[in-house]
């Protein structure tokens, strides 16, 4: 019996969004992969809570989502 195998590419046609929209800190340039807490604040809006954990400090980003219609 014979086997044919392919092989395919790792490569990506575009890279991920959240790979590289990944927040720095602005003390030590440390890139962080996951928020600390998040919060719904207003429709649409969501705010997180990033904290480094090379140097400690903290900040907060706010991100607007759009709204999905379902047909």
């Amino acid at each position: 019996m014979s086997a044919i195998a392919g092989a395919q590419s790792t490569l990506t046609s575009r890279p991920d969004p959240r790979g590289c929209d990944l927040p720095t800190c602005p003390v030590c340039a440390d890139t962080m992969v996951a928020a600390e807490a998040s919060a719904y604040l207003t429709d649409n809006v969501i705010s997180y809570l990033w904290t480094c954990d090379t140097c400690g400090y903290g900040f907060v980003t706010k991100h607007s989502v759009k709204r999905f219609a379902c047909n």
